[in-house]
């Protein structure tokens, strides 16, 4: 199948790449205005109790605060001066005005309670509800946000709440993208320069990865038309489209032109190249999208839409590299060496210096092996530690003014009135059961954490009411059922705010089955999602990884080293995450707010991206030793030669798509995204060196020739379905010295 493709581009050079150029002219109109599609929620279970009880609020009620207004009088005033409270009751009464706010209260529409007054009486907060989904509050607040960040002479007005707070980080990200793509891709053009020492040939990896971005816009539109898909996944599809492109162009172009220099025709060059690099990019792509597929297991569309942006870029990125980068060698011909700005010449094989770190590992290969894998186990012990939890203000730069307002709350009110907890109870009707509602807000209150919970009866705090209803409790009885809202006394996002969503669920409802939402419940939902499905998805990964390598390479023990491997090149990386992210080591420098936990959907993003693409150069260094092997059966020589052969190209991607990575880590204003950026670069520089350098030769020299071992039938397996189509010995790969350690 390769060959004939090879032979397809090779021959029809022209139809492929004028086709190539009219789905991309198609792509890049269809694709347009994609992000408008998109969704800016998903980080919640569909199915969880939390996210039920969120549904039937929006439904049946007002729903809970997720606008907050930070209201500061001037000149020193208190917040109950006059022409202060004037002010601060006319900006309610506009707010309330508004399309889609569904209410509005203040501390001086309700009275003054003292929960929206902050201790000192220097500030006082508005609250509100934009109705809708997570969708039509994002663009509410987008408009909402900008209106009422003002000042006057009276009193300064900043907006805060999950609204506004994640309509800040949707802007961020925004711009953070386009200066990211605007350092990355001259930087990786420079470097490709470098790399290849001609302009030309270091275009045509650029090229195919924007062919692969601008086709998976296009995806991920068709997709958005069927189901939700998070505009978070753009990050991905540039990062992976121009990193899997680079790295794949890169075995493409660096093979064909091997193959010419090696003396090689144009077209027996392209041909030779798609039947071998081809084919390694064909199974590294493969395990690429499993790996990302495995995303689809968990049920937050967050998770599963970045599977979709994944998936469709490495096939793209896939299909470019074999087919229409082909058609571009085979149309330029001699001419991919255009505008070269210098010659570089390879030291013979057996000489250069990958050779040589083989060599040095094979001779001591159980010392090695011992060393670096406990040194990977020693920096992966910070992730022992790991705990989880979702985005909040601290995600966001310390200049962001949601942050700031939240800071501000945080710091001076006893309790956290824009992230209370709502405990619905569908059917129960509180004009014909006060005793029975008030009874249960009395227990509620006396949880530990709880601050206050107002219900239709009236507010409570320590087990007893505090206060009776005011017409604003009103809001609290719906059609069909009432609610009761728990202000936290603890911070939201932590452990201790785990631990009230668990005890509120404990305490028993007077009527049916009570529903807990609010940011802690979502937080435990999320959490037991993710959690309960990672032995599925880690399965499908570890399965479907080996079945495909098995498949290439034939051997049982190949394809479990390469699983082994790769996890233990990720144990670093996910305990830097902790070391940094969590624990706050570094956290200055990375300009990141260390909150005691990772955002929950990143571990597991990381995981399948980094698992992926160590997969990626796992597979491309095995075909060369595998082809090598079965050229001349000696397995120490096929390790240094494989490893020499691949050294500089396998160097050379890493550090590009290191680039990229590392671009969006530092341009980026939000942690999380910081995250993904150093943890990806730290986990591609990882399998690079350490594992590509040390453990594989360690490990294949360890093994001998079982390396390729596998029981009979299924030899005969592979034999029947197998793709095994290295080619016989040509020209650049003769003549190669018997050097390797034995």
């Amino acid at each position: 199948m390769l060959a004939r493709i090879g032979d397809i581009a090779a021959r029809r050079h022209r139809v492929v790449l004028v086709v190539a150029a009219l789905l991309f002219v198609a792509a890049a109109v269809l694709g347009r205005g994609v992000a408008d599609r998109l969704s800016l929620g998903g980080f919640e279970d569909q199915g969880a109790e939390s996210t039920r009880a969120r549904e039937i609020l929006d439904e049946h009620f007002a729903g809970q605060p997720n606008l907050v207004l930070l209201v500061e009088p001037r000149d020193g005033a208190s917040v109950d001066d006059p022409a202060v409270a004037a002010a601060g009751r006319a900006l309610t009464e506009e707010l309330a005005a508004e399309p889609g706010i569904a209410g509005a209260v203040s501390y001086w529409s309700l009275g003054g309670p003292p929960p929206l007054r902050s201790r000192t009486g220097d500030s006082a907060i508005v609250l509100a509800v934009i109705e809708g989904g997570d969708d039509v509050v994002a663009v509410r607040a987008e408009e909402l946000v900008p209106a009422y960040t003002r000042e006057d002479g009276v009193v300064r007005v900043r907006p805060g709440g999950l609204a506004a707070i994640f309509d800040e980080i949707g802007r961020v990200i925004e711009g953070d993208a386009v200066r990211a793509e605007a350092v990355a891709l001259p930087l990786t053009l420079l470097l490709l320069v470098l790399v290849f020492g001609s302009v030309v040939a270091a275009s045509l990896p650029l090229a195919i990865g924007i062919f692969s971005i601008v086709g998976t816009f296009v995806v991920l539109r068709v997709v958005a038309s069927l189901t939700e898909v998070s505009v978070y996944s753009l990050n991905l599809t540039t990062a992976m489209g121009l990193g899997l492109a680079i790295d794949y162009s890169l075995f493409v172009v660096s093979r064909y032109r091997e193959e010419i220099g090696a003396g090689a025709s144009s077209y027996d060059a392209v041909v030779r190249t798609v039947r071998t690099a081809g084919r390694t990019v064909t199974f590294s792509a493969l395990t690429v999208a499993v790996s990302l597929g495995a995303l689809l297991v968990f049920p937050l569309v967050f998770l599963r839409s970045f599977a979709y942006a994944g998936i469709a870029v490495v096939v793209l990125a896939a299909v470019g590299a074999v087919l229409v980068l082909p058609a571009m060698l085979a149309a330029l011909g001699p001419r991919v060496e255009k505008w070269v700005l210098w010659h570089r010449t390879s030291p013979p094989v057996g000489a250069g210096m990958w050779h040589r770190i083989a060599t040095f590992v094979m001779r001591r290969p159980l010392p090695v092996a011992i060393a670096v894998t406990a040194l990977l186990l020693i920096l992966g012990t910070p992730f022992l530690g790991l705990r989880l939890s979702l985005p909040d203000d601290r995600t966001l730069p310390e200049d962001a003014v949601s942050r700031q307002v939240s800071e501000q709350i945080r710091r001076d009110y006893p309790s956290r009135e824009s992230a209370a907890l709502s405990v619905v109870l569908p059917g129960a009707r509180a004009a014909t059961a006060r005793d029975d509602v008030s009874a249960y807000a009395a227990r509620l209150s006396a949880v530990r954490g709880v601050a206050r919970v107002d219900a239709v009866t009236g507010s409570y705090a320590g087990g007893r009411r505090v206060f009776p209803p005011t017409p604003a409790a009103a809001r609290f009885q719906g059609t069909d059922g009432t609610y009761l809202s728990v202000v936290p006394a603890v911070e939201p996002m932590s452990e201790s705010g785990e631990a009230l969503a668990r005890d509120l669920r404990r305490v028993p409802p007077p009527y049916g089955r009570a529903l807990v939402a609010g940011p802690s419940a979502e937080l435990v939902d999320t959490k037991e999602a993710i959690i309960d499905r990672i032995p599925a998805a880690a399965g499908l990964i570890a399965l479907a990884t080996f079945v495909v390598l098995f498949l290439s390479f034939g051997s049982l023990l190949v394809p479990a080293k390469a699983v082994v491997l790769n996890l233990l090149s990720l144990t670093a990386t996910f305990g830097a995450m902790v070391w940094v992210f969590q624990e706050g080591h570094l956290a200055d420098l990375l300009d990141v707010t260390a909150t005691g936990s990772l955002t929950a959907t990143m571990p597991i993003l990381m995981f399948c991206i980094a698992f992926g693409l160590s997969m990626d150069y796992e597979v491309f260094l095995l075909s060369r030793i595998k082809e090598e092997h079965d050229r001349t059966g000696d397995n120490a020589q096929s390790v240094a030669v494989g490893l020499e052969r691949t050294g500089r190209i396998v160097t050379a991607a890493a550090l590009l798509i290191s680039v990229v990575f590392a671009a969006f880590a530092l341009t980026s204003g939000v942690s999380f995204m910081k995250l993904f950026g150093v943890g990806l670069t730290m986990a591609v520089i990882m399998d690079a060196t350490l594992i590509r350098g040390a453990l594989v030769p360690a490990f294949m020299k360890l093994a001998g020739e079982a390396n390729w071992w596998a029981p009979r039938p299924l030899r005969r397996l592979h034999d029947r379905f197998g793709i095994a189509e290295h080619d016989a010995p040509g020209p650049a790969t003769d003549r190669v010295p018997q050097t390797a350690a034995r």
